[in-house]
């Protein structure tokens, strides 16, 4: 077997440690340095969003928050995938365009051929992208690794796996398991996480034929939740009581770890979720993409985030990004206390 090929998420990870995400084990909570969001003067038009099925609800959520303090603002949301968001910003019909992976380099060509520059992107939340089984299902007692999980996706099994993986028995499931065909789903290819899966998971291979592909993010949790003996994808955010997420081998004799903020250090597929948009350099944002912005990286949106069943980016994150777009972002300041015995000067 091929040796594993580290996955961005590890890139994604350093990164929220380094950069202080504060998830704990327990709760995970707000960083107290986002400032509580309030109202401005001079905000006014319609907020369009055109993207990621999966940020939807996300940004439905940001919207509603938006709207109370702007009750003249309008909001309208279409969530088919991240591929749609590169042309509706290139086109003008969105002024948001939310992405649960990274523009393509075609895409990013596409936007500077029609502006003379490229999209902006920030970071405004971290998903653990999530292996659902059914509830009864016992793999999740044991984990897959991502060359297993290649195995049971992909028809050319890049990861060097030593076997094409159809049945639970395979999988080292015994009793009423053992003859059981696995059932799959997954995503559509105007999906970002489709795209995701298939490069950090197929390694760049082919999806099998026998994959059920599914409209939206919740399609694929309810499809799993409703056949005994099916696997599937999708963000962490729409787990319900009707499937078990299945923890992780990250690596060759490495214990599995599961989709928990206590462990996003060592999840080895947690992504960044991004909203791109056309800011132009040299040119400040207009007051309505810049507040709602600041209502993102507010106390209000990343609580929201939490409510999604996402994790909270580090306000240092929120603050490179938001510089990109000329946006100030005012964090509370903290007192910290003076350690014991330590005379102040």
């Amino acid at each position: 077997m091929r040796r594993w090929r580290k996955t961005c998420a590890f890139v994604v990870l350093a990164a929220l440690t380094a950069l202080g995400c504060r998830a704990a084990a327990q709760k995970v909570k707000v960083d107290p340095l986002y400032p509580v969001y309030k109202a401005e003067e001079g905000v006014s038009g319609m907020v369009k969003s055109v993207g990621s099925d999966t940020m939807n609800n996300l940004m439905a959520l940001w919207g509603e928050a938006f709207t109370r303090f702007y009750p003249n603002v309008k909001i309208e949301i279409e969530g088919k995938g991240s591929s749609t968001a590169p042309p509706a910003l290139i086109s003008g019909a969105a002024v948001f365009g939310p992405m649960s992976r990274k523009m393509k380099s075609k895409e990013v060509d596409a936007f500077k051929k029609r502006f003379g520059y490229p999209p902006t992107a920030v970071r405004t939340a971290v998903d653990m992208l999530a292996v659902y089984v059914h509830k009864d299902n016992p793999i999740v007692k044991r984990g897959l690794s991502l060359p297993e999980l290649d195995a049971i996706f992909s028809k050319m099994r890049k990861s060097g796996y030593h076997e094409n993986i159809t049945t639970w028995g395979q999988l080292g499931l015994v009793g009423e398991w053992a003859d059981k065909p696995i059932s799959i789903y997954g995503r559509n290819s105007a999906s970002g996480t489709y795209g995701f899966f298939k490069k950090h998971v197929l390694f760049k291979g082919d999806y099998k034929d026998t994959v059920k592909e599914q409209p939206g993010s919740s399609s694929v949790v309810q499809a799993v939740a409703s056949d005994r003996y099916a696997i599937g994808y999708s963000g962490i955010g729409y787990k319900t009581a009707g499937v078990a997420v299945v923890p992780l081998i990250p690596g060759p004799g490495a214990a599995p770890v599961p989709a928990d903020p206590s462990w996003v250090s060592r999840y080895p597929l947690s992504r960044f979720l991004r909203i791109y948009l056309n800011a132009e350099p040299g040119r400040s944002l207009d007051p309505l993409r810049r507040e709602f912005l600041k209502l993102v990286f507010s106390r209000q949106g990343q609580e929201a985030v939490i409510k999604d069943g996402y994790l909270p980016v580090s306000p240092l994150i929120a603050l490179r990004d938001l510089a990109r777009v000329g946006v100030h972002l005012p964090l509370v300041k903290v007192k910290i206390p003076s350690p014991a015995g330590v005379k102040k000067d």
